[in-house]
């Protein structure tokens, strides 16, 4: 594939807003790599890539900032590696069937963006419901908790291996509800460690199986690294309320239009 300036702007855009709004950069760029005409198997592979290598940066600032609880990081990861590996080996055993991996992948796609588009409209509603439970015995009992943080580990697996959605929205939202006297910050940073194995992990294996694009690899991480930072020195001076029901109508539109 040529550089095409088209990819170094839409890397620049997703960059930018989530430096802004912190929403999951898969669930919005790999609708815009379909729209481009990119065939779905290396959309996702290619955005995997590029979400590892973009979140690496992220894990060094909040890493600084002490805002990465290891431990959770550790549990998340021993559920979501071993279930990415297992989706890699199950998709590269079909792999001569393409047409059936891409519908598996688009249907998939359509309904990681539903959910996605509905934890982000409804995040801060969450937010409220999960700390009125924070007292529950639920809460208190780490056993039962490591257990069900392993089990989002394997669902967040699956998900974002098929889709390269999920590890930021979604790994939040169900965060918040198990970790309720987390703050905020702590809760972001250790999602963006746990999603750096993961994408690392499931972007390897999409590219062993030929679902890589290099170039436009490249320039994605062109125009999404200073669209990053941009995005994060403005953060707090747009209406982030309104940046954010907007970006989630979007994703629900184009989920629907994915699923049916």
């Amino acid at each position: 594939m040529d550089f095409q300036l088209g990819f170094i702007v839409a890397g620049l855009l997703v960059g930018f807003i989530v430096g802004l709004t912190g929403v999951g950069g898969g669930s919005l760029m790999t609708p815009i790599l379909l729209w481009f005409g990119i065939p779905p198997t290396t959309a996702v592979g290619t955005d995997l890539l590029y979400a590892a290598f973009t979140k690496m940066g992220g894990v060094f600032v909040h890493h600084k900032k002490k805002n990465i609880n290891w431990s959770i990081t550790g549990w998340l990861s021993l559920g979501s590696v071993p279930a990415a590996l297992l989706t890699l080996w199950i998709l590269n055993s079909i792999k001569t069937d393409i047409s059936s991996i891409n519908s598996i992948i688009k249907y998939s796609l359509g309904w990681a963006l539903l959910l996605t588009s509905i934890a982000v409209l409804f995040k801060k509603r969450l937010l409220v419901l999960s700390q009125k439970h924070s007292g529950d015995k639920f809460h208190s009992e780490s056993k039962t908790r490591n257990i069900l943080t392993v089990a989002i580990g394997v669902l967040l697996g699956v998900t974002v291996t098929l889709t390269s959605i999920g590890a930021g929205a979604l790994g939040t939202v169900t965060l918040f509800f198990l970790f309720p006297l987390l703050p905020t910050p702590k809760l972001v940073g250790t999602e963006i460690a746990h999603a750096v194995p993961l994408t690392l992990v499931a972007g390897l294996g999409h590219a062993s199986m030929g679902n890589l694009d290099l170039t436009l690899l490249v320039q994605l991480l062109m125009g999404s690294l200073p669209g990053i930072f941009m995005g994060s020195m403005l953060s707090g001076k747009v209406p982030d309320l309104l940046l954010r029901n907007a970006i989630a109508i979007m994703l629900f539109f184009v989920g629907y239009n994915l699923v049916f």
